[in-house]
């Protein structure tokens, strides 16, 4: 009898440490926010894909902190490139009470949504939004894991006078927060390098028919036409610069018009071959881990890659990071550390400045040689 009394006695025990066990895992919310929805769906995919690569290897990890084994979940919200949606997502994450934010990829949501995540005090890494503004409004919860439209701007401008000579361009932008930046500070470097701006139209992030500014446009002569917006509004406009015999032109942008879906959205048209386009990163090839990270990120999710998933993957394993040096998933108690942060990632060395701006930035530009995007430093 006592024998049985002891095995009862035993397996209570066991019961309680389990629960013990299962009480001491604590789930641990992460926020991405992208555009899954929309023409710009590609780039969202591409994102959140990289956010739930990350949080699968850390998972794998069986990490503990705050003598907690972790179990990371991640909330993934549709912004739909909007910044109304944007908003809206960022209060839904606040009030989820996640320990903090990759995203958003566009500037325009990312700007007024850093101003919710700011005011409920959760960290935000933005793995796209390229905007200076974005780090100049003094939150101490912003932060950024590539180059801003400052270098992105500048360095085509740079390329298109010193290196391609260039005399004459004309600028389009789709008068988003991203488009409208980076035009500005490619015209800025352009003409204090003697580039004489012949024109200046403006067109929407939702417009696909562009035969009357580049009408206009060509009637201008320019050698070249830079366009601050995305990659569904840069391919037809290359196929309609074709059509209007402007196929020789020289056709700039930056990191949102420098996707591998500029070739199909361009629709073989020869003015692909005359594109320069700027990311502010090394390219995957000149990343430390870029290759193996690559390979890894194709196994899982093929024919997905666009541009800034090794960037969400690094974001997502720095805001971690800092939770391990700071032994705590509280944003309160972790989020200074992220100032101290000295992480080598899949994209760079990732340290970030007073602001939130990552430490010395690389940029790359590219163009495209038989439907396939190259390097071209």
């Amino acid at each position: 009898m006592q024998a049985k009394v002891n095995v009862i006695v035993a397996a209570a025990l066991l019961g309680i440490a389990g629960a013990a066990s299962a009480q001491d895992v604590q789930v641990v919310k992460l926020g991405h926010v992208g555009p899954v929805s929309g023409a710009q769906a590609h780039y969202g995919k591409d994102n959140e894909n990289g956010a739930r690569l990350a949080v699968e290897e850390l998972n794998s990890q069986n990490l503990v902190i705050g003598g907690k084994k972790i179990k990371f979940e991640l909330l993934a919200e549709d912004d739909g490139a909007d910044p109304k949606q944007g908003t809206a997502a960022a209060q839904k994450l606040c009030d989820a009470k996640v320990a903090g934010v990759v995203g958003h990829l566009n500037s325009g949501t990312t700007i007024p949504a850093s101003k919710i995540y700011n005011d409920c005090g959760i960290p935000q890494i933005t793995p796209s939004a390229t905007n200076p503004k974005y780090s100049q409004q003094g939150y101490k919860t912003a932060f950024r894991v590539l180059a801003n439209d400052n270098a992105l701007g500048a360095g085509l401008a740079l390329h298109a006078a010193n290196n391609l000579k260039l005399k004459n361009v004309a600028i389009i932008d789709d008068r988003t927060a991203y488009g409208q930046g980076v035009a500005e500070v490619f015209k800025k470097t352009a003409q204090a390098r003697g580039i004489n701006i012949v024109d200046e139209q403006y067109t929407t992030d939702k417009a696909t028919d562009f035969m009357a500014i580049l009408t206009a446009i060509k009637s201008k002569k320019p050698d070249g036409v830079f366009y601050g917006g995305m990659d569904p509004q840069a391919g037809p406009m290359l196929r309609q610069m074709d059509q209007l015999g402007m196929s020789n032109v020289k056709f700039f942008g930056g990191d949102g018009i420098c996707t591998p879906k500029l070739a199909e959205l361009s629709a073989g048209a020869k003015a692909l071959g005359n594109v320069v386009c700027a990311e502010g990163g090394a390219s995957l090839e000149k990343m430390p881990n870029g290759k193996a990270w690559r390979a890894k990120y194709d196994a899982k999710f093929p024919g997905q890659f666009q541009i800034y998933s090794p960037y969400v993957y690094d974001a997502t394993m720095v805001l971690v990071d800092a939770m391990k040096r700071a032994n705590s998933v509280d944003p309160k108690v972790y989020g200074p550390k992220l100032f101290e942060t000295n992480y080598k990632g899949v994209t760079a060395n990732v340290a970030f400045e007073a602001d939130g701006e990552l430490k010395n930035p690389a940029m790359t530009l590219y163009t495209y040689k038989d439907g396939k995007k190259v390097a071209l430093n």
